[in-house]
């Protein structure tokens, strides 16, 4: 995030896109409802003759207002809400446009006058079709005849313009112009708004900058920023104005030419003519510009990536600490702080890879992968712990240990049984060894036996001699 004299300038890539364009088109909707009795009124003031109906914005407000109510104030509203679509391709654009010039200049004055630009043009084709119907509907008024058509049956003194009544206008532009009739003043669109939208941003950084340099540090941006936005605005009308009356001409009364317009502008009026709806579109800027600045900012920064959330914290906790050095020397501060925290990460990414290279976590980690892999199909959930050590380590530790009592009993089982063929086997042989002690008595005593009567055999031989 660029900061620019301690004005933080958020850019494309910090921006979470969801919230951007949802909140987006919430700010543009309440910024359309509160400045369009005054478009209506600076579109009026611009049409018409001289000063035939109305004699500036308050006169015009208040003959609106007494005329068709507070409904008069929003003719052609509904019809006008579809820009909010051009509004999100405008931001979007601005914003594309500013990260892609940043490649060939950092200067914040070149990338806001070319992004403003770009996104003047490509709001411009597709909010001229709108604008067309919208400004048609907006001359109609009780009484006399403003613009090139008027619907047929428009009831007196109702301020609500149906969608039948749009239909009607689109069937009349169809029939006098074809379809080249809804981009009617498109280049006189683009004459206007380009410049204005490449104007408007340079010059809202520009009084930023110079506000933030003079107000004492302790002012918060989000004030100069408001009181810049309303100066830019400011500034911008007054060098576009000739344009946009011609380009509002031209939509409604159907002219053809740019330069006719104003050369009959300027013959009927005077160069002050090319000034009328000045004041009303000040007037409608300004409180438009606040709640776009004010808005803006606030939609950028709550559009933050969350990381980026958790960067400017830090950021700010950083500062805290070296409050008077980021006083007197802000930019020193955040180059400090950068430096800081890019040497941070190299010094954590080498020691990741030293544990990785030691440990071999490549494998692990590996392996923990095939592990998930695998387990994509299983159905049963997940471990979870419950935040109570004891019931934790118990459903974690009871079934390892009855794991080990199942195997250590299996063992023991197996062991009993062994031993109980060993015990088998010895007494066998106990038997084995008992039957052969039977055996060799018995034959001892056979032996003996016959050795008694070898003995007497002989004996009775010898008697005899």
């Amino acid at each position: 995030m660029e900061d620019k004299r301690n004005i933080q300038i958020i850019e494309w890539e910090h921006l979470d896109k969801k919230k951007f364009y949802v909140f987006g088109v919430a700010m543009t909707m309440m910024i359309r409802v509160s400045v369009y009795p005054f478009t209506l009124i600076r579109t009026r003031l611009q049409v018409q003759k001289g000063k035939s109906l109305y004699h500036g914005t308050f006169d015009a407000f208040i003959k609106i207002l007494r005329a068709d109510g507070v409904t008069g104030l929003y003719r052609g509203f509904l019809v006008n809400t579809f820009t909010l679509i051009s509004g999100q391709c405008y931001v979007t654009t601005y914003e594309l446009t500013r990260k892609f010039v940043a490649d060939y200049s950092q200067s914040n004055t070149v990338k806001s006058l070319v992004a403003g630009g770009s996104a003047s043009l490509v709001a411009q084709s597709i909010t001229v079709p709108i604008d067309v119907v919208s400004q048609h509907l907006m001359m109609q008024r009780k009484g006399e005849k403003m613009g090139r058509f008027q619907v047929q049956g428009n009831p007196e003194g109702q301020g609500v313009v149906a969608f039948g009544q749009t239909k009607d206008i689109i069937r009349q532009i169809l029939r006098a112009d074809g379809l080249r009739g809804f981009y009617r003043g498109y280049v006189a669109s683009l004459l206007t708004y380009i410049p204005n939208s490449a104007v408007w941003w340079p010059f809202y950084h520009f009084y930023a900058e110079q506000l933030s340099s003079l107000c004492p540090k302790e002012c918060p941006h989000i004030v100069f920023q408001a009181i810049s936005g309303p100066l830019a605005a400011a500034t911008a009308s007054i060098l576009t104005n000739p344009m946009d009356v011609i380009r509002t001409r031209v939509q409604v009364e159907g002219k053809n030419s740019i330069i006719l317009t104003f050369r009959q502008l300027m013959a009927e009026e005077g160069p002050w003519g090319l000034m009328k709806g000045l004041s009303a579109r000040i007037i409608s800027a300004t409180p438009s510009t606040i709640v776009i600045v004010v808005g803006y900012e606030s939609l950028k920064k709550l559009s933050l990536r969350p990381e980026l959330v958790d960067s400017r914290h830090c950021y700010q906790r950083f500062t805290d600490c070296y409050k008077c050095f980021y006083q007197l020397q802000p930019e020193m501060t955040q180059r400090i702080y950068d430096k800081f925290v890019t040497q941070l990460q190299t010094s954590i990414q080498e020691e990741i890879s030293e544990i990785k290279a030691e440990g071999n976590l490549e494998a692990v980690l590996n392996a923990l992968d095939a592990i998930v892999e695998e387990s994509k199909d299983c159905k049963e959930p997940a471990w979870r712990p419950s935040g109570i050590p004891e019931k934790d380590l118990r459903s974690a530790v009871v079934p390892y240990f009855l794991q080990q009592r199942d195997a250590l009993q299996r063992r023991v089982q197996k062991q009993e049984a062994e031993n109980r063929q060993l015990a088998d086997a010895v007494l066998a042989g106990r038997r084995q060894v008992e039957e052969l002690q039977l055996q060799g008595q018995a034959r001892q005593q056979a032996w003996q036996a016959l050795h008694r009567e070898q003995k007497e055999l002989v004996a009775v031989l010898r008697e005899p001699e």
